[in-house]
């Protein structure tokens, strides 16, 4: 079976501005700015990745503390939910409306994963799910034939491609296009621009509070490689796992015009952002695991943020759209 033969889902209102006189991704002016950009990202994705591969022999030592613990689930939590309730299903994919204070916390946390400038991620993904595993997806692990003609090597590829590959290409999503909303919010500029001040703070903001907390320089430093190196590195494959694995294995019960699947392994970590075939059944909804036992951490906190009315008009999944979605399942035939 290949992408073409997937069940279809109806269209649904994504918020993808439509403009389509404009390209669909810009050149860089200087060629020597897009490669001091490539080696940039090359050192915010090793660094972290090195680190992670150190803390085997680390623990090994029991160079960690709770202390470690504690601050690394903390601002794991909070940098995480930052891209998926902020980045994600707000300024992507408006789930909800938020007042400007709510706006810009979302956007600060969400650029203190050092994903990239809010801008640049919304626009990324809004290109995706308007191409979702065609050509014109920036990120689609059946870049190199769907699976009806790739053969393992190819697919291969593709996944390496949809998790880290695709992040290098100089030629990056037209803003002016897929984001021209963002552009024209000048606190979300602001923050966008700030994305290298805040990438400083998410490294140095773990090592002071470690610091002040054991009150040592060895306790800073214990803090800045576990709740600053691991934790960034962690949050970065998991969130590039759902563009790489959740395209490519797992259960699709609703009817999407992709390759899009559910993970269940990813649940805890992924905050609810596994639950992918949902989402890409109908990409504004504010949660993603409607099914029973799927949990979404991300749908409680927007639920939060209602009850104290920060967040007004969230789209929440509505039952008879979703039974409409679903794929029925073949009845069992009797013994």
């Amino acid at each position: 079976m290949t992408i073409s033969d997937l069940p279809l889902a109806p269209q649904t209102s994504l918020r993808v501005p439509r403009r389509p006189h404009l390209p669909l991704t810009s050149v860089p002016r200087s060629r020597f700015k897009a490669h001091a950009e490539q080696v940039l990202l090359a050192v915010i994705i090793l660094v972290p990745l090195a680190a992670v591969v150190a803390a085997v022999p680390l623990l090994w030592d029991r160079w960690i503390s709770y202390r470690d613990v504690v601050l690394m689930v903390v601002l794991y939590a909070i940098t995480g939910h930052g891209v998926t309730v902020g980045f994600h299903r707000y300024l992507t994919h408006g789930a909800f409306k938020a007042k400007r204070a709510l706006r810009v916390a979302l956007a600060v946390a969400g650029s203190m994963a050092v994903e990239g400038p809010v801008i640049r991620w919304v626009a990324d993904h809004r290109r995706h799910h308007a191409y979702s595993d065609t050509a014109g997806d920036p990120h689609s692990p059946w870049h190199y034939g769907d699976d009806g003609d790739a053969d393992s090597h190819s697919l291969l590829k593709g996944m390496f491609h949809a998790h880290v590959g695709w992040l290098f290409d100089t030629e990056q999503t037209d803003q002016k296009r897929f984001a021209p909303d963002l552009l024209a919010d000048r606190s979300l500029v602001i923050v966008h621009k700030l994305f290298g001040a805040l990438t400083a703070t998410s490294l140095i903001l773990p090592a002071a509070l470690g610091a002040l907390w054991g009150w040592s320089w060895e306790a800073g430093l214990e803090a800045f490689f576990w709740a600053g190196l691991v934790r960034i590195a962690v949050l970065h494959h998991v969130t590039w796992s759902v563009n790489s694995i959740c395209h490519t294995i797992g259960k699709r019960p609703f009817k999407t015009r992709d390759r899009s699947s559910n993970v269940w392994q990813m649940a805890f970590i992924g905050m609810g952002e596994n639950w992918h075939n949902l989402h890409h059944a109908e990409p504004t909804s504010a949660r993603h695991g409607v099914l029973r036992g799927q949990v979404d951490s991300s749908a409680r906190i927007i639920q939060a943020f209602e009850k104290l009315g920060w967040a007004t008009d969230v789209r929440w999944p509505d039952p008879a759209r979703l039974a409409r979605l679903k794929i029925p399942v073949p009845a069992t035939a009797p013994l």
